[in-house]
Formats: structure tokens, sequence, C-alpha cells
């Protein structure tokens, strides 16, 4: 399907730390952006995105719209073949109530998205952010299914409500998104699934994630060890070109793990040692899994999750996303550092 590069494209939740990437590159390539923020007049959240427009070739225009709202995206869609639906919670702890907090708006907002897409004629094709854990629920899951590496043709099953909620909240929202998808024959869908996001930000006002986690190894949370768990990291950008790619690239179909290396929290630590010497107290060591088990309930750290993937290996078949998108991806260790160098310039760290 051929996508008209003349058209404006549309992409929810536009101030978001992988969207604010995407959005910055759509721009710099000359197409319009219609991006849907929660306030359109939040200086401290949207300044960014303004500032890039400015300087940019393509024109920016910024909607109010809530995930909650399923009116709020039939305007920014007008005129629309492409659509990124980006916009979903990124919370993993201090969570009360995972239905509420993560389920519902992950699986609301796709609906609202799609129901509009189905009312706009325009539109030929949807690139939604799902996420690797649509793929896989636990670390365990590779070794008890048999797996040397987890493919786009797998799918977690082992995630609830009560056990890795934000990783059930992906997996309900993708599958939403390909029950509707199935429903009609106009768009296509495709999905880029990424691991876990690093990378520098374009905005302070960031609360990802990624950013926690990274404070945590040079924060002295660490010092006396890390768990040993395992990630597919990826680069913010390189997770915004694989969006793009996705959206222009005719033939391209279904999901897409989109993971260049896999690395523990350790190896984060030595990476981040070897760059800046003993300036932080960065990991040293794995803890041991018993310990954690021990007092992982009283930092946050259910036993099953523990159980689960601490000291289970984790790996990720990404020659889809390459033979299908042409994606190359940037060193992990070279994402790591700059991502660790930003948050130290900012004085976040």
């Amino acid at each position: 399907m051929e996508i008209d590069k003349s058209r404006p494209v549309m992409v929810t939740g536009g101030n978001g730390y992988v969207a604010s990437w995407l959005v910055k590159y759509l721009l710099e390539d000359g197409i319009d952006v219609h991006a849907t923020v929660r306030d359109p007049d939040n200086a401290k959240k949207v300044g960014h995105l303004k500032s890039i427009a400015e300087q940019a070739s393509g024109e920016l225009t910024l909607f109010a719209a809530d995930l909650f709202d399923a009116d709020a995206f039939d305007a920014p869609m007008q005129g629309c073949e492409l659509v990124f639906h980006t916009a979903s919670p990124f919370v993993i702890s201090g969570i009360k109530d995972a239905e509420k907090e993560l389920v519902e708006p992950a699986l609301r907002g796709t609906e609202n998205v799609l129901d509009a897409v189905n009312r706009v004629d325009s539109v030929k094709r949807v690139v939604l952010t799902s996420s690797v854990v649509a793929i896989y629920g636990d670390a365990a899951d590779m070794a008890d299914a048999g797996l040397n590496a987890f493919t786009e043709a797998h799918w977690n099953t082992t995630s609830s409500v009560s056990h890795q909620p934000y990783n059930y909240s992906k997996t309900c929202a993708e599958q939403r998104a390909w029950e509707v998808n199935e429903q009609q024959d106009r768009w296509d869908l495709l999905t880029i699934n990424p691991g876990f996001v690093l990378g520098p930000s374009l905005t302070r006002t960031s609360d990802s994630a990624s950013l926690a986690t990274m404070k945590q190894l040079a924060d002295g949370t660490m010092k006396l060890g890390a768990p040993e768990l395992y990630f597919g990291v990826v680069d913010v950008r390189d997770v915004a070109r694989a969006h793009i790619k996705a959206g222009y690239t005719p033939g391209a179909s279904g999901r897409h793990i989109t993971s260049g290396d896999t690395m523990s929290m350790l190896g984060m630590g030595q990476v981040l040692r070897g760059e800046f010497g003993d300036k932080y107290p960065f990991p040293k060591r794995y803890l041991p899994k018993a310990l954690l088990w021990l007092v992982g309930p009283f930092q946050g750290l259910e036993r099953k999750f523990v159980e689960r993937n601490v000291g289970h290996e984790l790996a990720f078949d990404n020659s889809y996303i390459k033979r299908d998108l042409g994606m190359t991806f940037r060193p992990a260790s070279e994402t790591v550092i700059e991502h660790f160098e930003q948050m130290r310039s900012s004085g976040a760290i």
C-alpha cells in the first residue's frame, strides 16, 4: 500500500518519549503532522515540539485529545492516510488498580482511535506502538516453550491483571487492534514491538520508566548488586525510525520485534563504568536470587516476578524487521552511554 507523503499524518500522544522523536523525524522529512496531546497550551509539555517545528519543513498542528474521549480523534485524522497510535500509559510501579490505571486506558484508547479510523475514509494504514511484552510475559516463558528466541509468531499468554499488569495491558490493546483491523479491508495494520527503550529524550519533563531504571544504576540503589534481569534494548531514535519505515514501506505487514541487543542490568552498569569510571556506584555483581526472593516484596518486586524473571535468559529474533523494513540498530552500549550522559548533563543524576 502506497502512502502519499504530501498528505498529513496523525500521531497520538505526540509529546511522548518515542513520539517526540517520531514527530521530529516526520517534520524534518517535510511531512505535515497532526499530533494529539492532552493540553496543546502546556508549554512545558509541548514546547519542544513547537521548537522542532520552527526549524523543520513540515507543518505541525496540535490537537487536544484524551484517550477516553471517543470523539477526540476524528478532527485531527481528517485528510490523513497514515495514523501512528503511540499513546498508552507506561507505568510499572506504584499501581493501585491495574485494570483502571493500565488495562482500561490502553484498551479504550486503542478502540477510540481505531473507531475513528473506521469513520475517516482517507486512512489507509495504522502503525500501532505495541511492545515485546505483548510477545512474552516473563523471561521464563522462553525456556517453558522450548524456544531459543521469541519471534513475532509468539503472544504473551502468562500475564494478567494481577501478574505483570503492564505487559497484560499491552497484549490486550494489540490483540484488540488486530480484531478491529480484521473486521474491515480498507486500512492495514502494522505493529512496532519495541524492547526496553533507552536513549536521549527530547523533553526534560519525560517521566519514562526508562529514565527511572537508568537513575537506579547510578544513585546507589544497586550498589550491592543488580538483579539478574535481561532486556531487549533498543534506541528511542531507532524505534521512531521503525515507525516511519512501517508507515511508508508499501509491502510491509504484520508485527515487528524492534530490539537491537539483549542486555542485563549488570551489563548496563559495566558499560557505564567503562565510560564514567567509579564516579557513580554502578553495580559490580548480581544479587543472589534467594536474597531478592526474600527482600523483593519490600522493594516492590513480587516473588512470582523474581521467580520467573531473575536469572532467566532472554533472546529475540529481529530478522523479520530487518527483512520487512530494512532496519538496522545502533549498538546498545552507545545508547546506554548517551542516555546516561544526557541525564548527567541535565542534572537528573
